[in-house]
């Protein structure tokens, strides 16, 4: 499995939010607002992204050789769960993105600061599961075997990593 690029989740995150930003300002120059973002998902979003690093971490001590023993089922399970947070977190910072521009671009209506804060926090929230996605995926790296080390040494091959 290859690693997550951070430029790919940039430009989902910039693409997303700018295509929430047209059509939430579209609809609000109509008269609707989306719902309120409650303050609540930046802290289930810090948590989820406590719960990758910690698995992670765990996944990086064995490798390590600090850990005694790892199924293998579990390390494979935190590197999918870690590519799972990384896209996660650029479509939910594109989501709450698109939201707080749209707010901090109409700050003269009723409530619309509140509204801005609260979803520029949960996009932090979401770019905080991003990049725990990232980190443990480096944490899960597994270095080639020494046997392919040497013989890309001696060739001239570049080694698998």
């Amino acid at each position: 499995m290859a690693r997550t690029r951070w430029q790919t989740l940039l430009v989902i995150a910039a693409a997303l939010a700018a295509a929430v930003w047209i059509v939430l300002d579209s609809l609000y120059r109509r008269g609707t607002l989306p719902p309120r973002v409650s303050w609540a998902v930046a802290a289930v979003e810090v948590v989820i992204a406590a719960v990758v690093l910690t698995m992670g971490w765990t996944v990086r001590q064995y490798l390590q050789g600090k850990r005694p023993s790892l199924d293998p089922i579990r390390a494979a399970r935190t590197a999918v769960l870690a590519k799972a947070a990384c896209y996660t977190g650029a479509v939910l910072l594109g989501w709450y993105g698109g939201q707080a521009l749209l707010f901090v671009s109409n700050l003269d209506g009723p409530g619309n600061g509140g509204r801005a804060g609260a979803a520029a926090i949960a996009a932090g929230g979401a770019l905080l599961l991003a990049v725990a996605g990232l980190v443990v995926e480096w944490f899960c790296r597994i270095p080639p075997p020494e046997d392919e080390k040497h013989a890309a040494a001696h060739d001239g091959t570049p080694s698998a990593s």
